[in-house]
This record gives C-alpha cells, structure tokens and sequence, in this order.
C-alpha cells in the first residue's frame, strides 16, 4: 500500500527521505515507548493520540437451560436454510462448499478453498459478507505483493504532527485472499498472526483485528508458476479446506439457462440481499455452539482418527491438535445446522476430511504408488470405530 503525498512537504525533502525519515521515527517512538499500539475497528486511519483499543468481543453468554439451547440450535438451522436458499438464486451447486463457510463462520475458523478459477468462490465470499451484514475486503495474490499491502502501514502527518494508520485491507471481518499460493514466503508469514492471533503487528506495535475475523482463501492447485506453497505452519492455520470442481454437466447447463434468462446479474442479486445477521449475533451464536453437547465416545472417536493419522503406514505427517480441535468445533456447528444439541459420530465423519487434508502429508512410498489424501482418509475412517 503506498504513501499518499501531502501538499505541505517541502521541496527541500523528497519523497523517499521523508519516508525514511517517518519509519526511523516510528521505530525510535516504540522502543523508547512513546506510542501506545492499536487501531480502530472503523474508518481509515487513526491517530495514536486519539487512540482507544478495540474492546474484545465479549462471549459472556450464560449457560442455558435445555430448553433455551433448542431455541437457539434451532434459530441457527432455520438461518442455515434460509443463507442456502437465498445463495441458490445466484450460486448453482456448491452445497457442501457453503455448509464449510457456515460452520468455520460459526467458529470464527478460516477456509481454504483449492480450486479452478470460475467456480464462484468469490461470490459464495461476497454473498455471505451481504448476509451476515460484516465487511469484506478482498486481497488479490501477487508475487510483489509486501505485508503492508495486507497489513496497513503507519506515516507521519506533518499537519496533525502525529503518526497516522494507514489500515490494510485485513481490517474487516470477512477477508477473500484470492490466490494465497501467490503471495511471497515474507508476506505470507505476516498474515499468519492474523489467523492466528486476530492482530498484526506494525514496527512492534500490536493491533487487534475486528471481530468476527474469518479468512476465506483460494488458490488454483493446478498452475505452478510464479507461485508458492504454502508452509504447513500456514496450513494448519485453516479450519477446514475444500476442493472446488467443476459443475457437473446438469449444473453447467443451469449456469446456462441463467445466464441466457438474465439472472446472473450480480449487481441485480446484491439488491435483493438483506442482512440476516450482524457482527455481534454471529458472536453470539459462535458462544450458543460451544455450548452443544459432545459425549465421551465421540471424544475419544475424534482422539483415535488423529492418532490413526499420525501412525498409518502411508501418513509422514499426521494431524496436530488443531485437527482435534477443528474436528470438535466443526462437529458441534454440524450438529446446530442440522437442529441438533448433540454431536453424533456421523457429524465427525461428515467433515473429518475436509479438516484433515491439509493437515497431512503423505509418505514418499504412497505417492510413488499414486495413492491419495483422500484414499488415506477414507481408509482410516472406515477402520476406526467408535468404543
């Protein structure tokens, strides 16, 4: 992102020593602790003396009776219904793609969605901004793109004689980073602590993102050039991660027929989109879903399928606690769309491999023998019972 220019600089400074004179200043401020580090859930920039931090969300929900937990598990069905009806006026197919979304949203999770391009994955993004009534940004993968490009970056107003925010487009509440596999080792791993931590850090300065933060992430598995894979670090950042193909052919004919008919007008579609949810409701139901029942049994099933990932034969690398977590989260938003208040085994099994794929890697003997995540997967969760 780069440095607007101001008309009062001088012409005695150029633009590149005024730049480097700002970050030299900024670096010597943090250490010596003249700069309080935050920034503003809204607007574009914020000064550091008129500063006030971002209160965190606040999950302070009691816990409920039983029958207070139906309403609410069957509020959070109801809008499940009513997102895919409202998508399938626009989007053909994509179901599971749009359940994936639902439940990472009812986690504040993260998707990787790994896919051709045309497969509607922005529009499922920018639908469900429209939705849920949270702000979208978007961040389009490039080989130059820099952590300032994502993160923001902060200059010096020699007008209001204070440092100023220049926030990036990682402010928001939901991010589409279009084409991950693109951006460059460094800048990748400036976006890690914003998936992971909910912040970024600027010359040291922490800054708390907006809450809800739920990042949405393509990338092509087919074009290699000018890219870069992801580390596994970034990977296991992400809650689930999907596979978007091609329609089949009664669904590219749909597209068809729509786009003949004159209904796939984006901007006719947007017009029909009224919010059924905010900020603050998806926090509240992210709390309603910890609250769903999980017994035992569907505990330690979900222990054993990690534990068959880290000691099958065809498995270098199997999945880490995340993937426990991602099982266990992802189970409990399963059971809230299907008006349950109780995991059963299948709602595991149903998004066991998009929480694990990614996660895994397997062993050289299995990929010379041409076997597949997917085949490893389904291997093991036939084998593994629940006790």
């Amino acid at each position: 992102m780069g440095m607007e220019t101001e008309d009062n600089l001088g012409d005695d400074m150029d633009r590149n020593t005024l730049e480097r004179t700002i970050v030299n200043i900024n670096r010597t401020s943090a250490r010596e602790g003249k700069m309080e580090p935050g920034a503003a859930a809204g607007g574009s920039e914020v000064t550091d003396k008129h500063y006030v931090p971002m209160k965190k969300a606040e999950h302070g929900t009691p816990r409920l009776t039983e029958t207070e937990l139906k309403a609410e598990i069957a509020e959070i069905a109801r809008l499940s219904g009513v997102i895919h009806e409202k998508l399938d006026e626009f989007v053909v197919g994509n179901k599971a793609l749009i359940d994936l979304v639902l439940m990472a949203l009812l986690n504040e999770g993260h998707i990787l969605i790994e896919g051709t391009p045309g497969t509607a994955k922005t529009t499922i993004a920018k639908t469900m901004a429209l939705i849920t009534g949270c702000t979208f940004n978007r961040i389009q993968g490039a080989i130059d793109i820099q952590p300032a490009d994502m993160l923001g970056v902060r200059i010096y107003d020699p007008q209001k004689k204070e440092f100023i925010l220049r926030k990036g487009p990682v402010f928001t509440n939901i991010l589409l980073a279009d084409e991950i596999n693109r951006i460059n080792p460094k800048s990748q791993g400036a976006f890690i602590e914003a998936m992971s931590e909910r912040q970024v850090t600027l010359d040291g300065i922490t800054l708390p993102l907006p809450s809800p933060f739920f990042v949405i992430a393509t990338q092509n598995p087919h074009e290699f050039e000018g890219t870069f894979p992801l580390i596994e670090v970034q990977r296991d950042r992400f809650m689930f991660s999907i596979r978007s193909d091609y329609l089949n052919a009664d669904d590219e004919l749909e597209v068809i027929r729509r786009a003949q008919a004159g209904h796939l007008d984006w901007d006719a579609y947007s017009q029909t989109i009224s919010p059924l949810l905010s900020p603050t409701k998806i926090l509240h139901y992210v709390h309603i879903v910890k609250q769903i029942t999980i017994e035992e049994p569907v505990l330690q099933y979900i222990r054993d399928l990690i534990i068959a990932t880290r000691t099958h034969a065809d498995i270098e690398l199997g999945g880490s606690s995340r993937a426990s977590l991602a099982l266990l989260s992802g189970g409990k938003a399963m059971a809230a769309m299907n008006n349950r208040t109780y995991v059963i085994p299948d709602d595991i099994k149903q998004i066991a491999t998009d929480a694990l794929a990614h996660r895994i890697i397997l062993s050289h003997d299995a990929e010379i023998e041409g076997r597949t995540k997917g085949q490893v997967l389904d291997e093991i969760l036939t084998t593994v019972e629940v006790l």
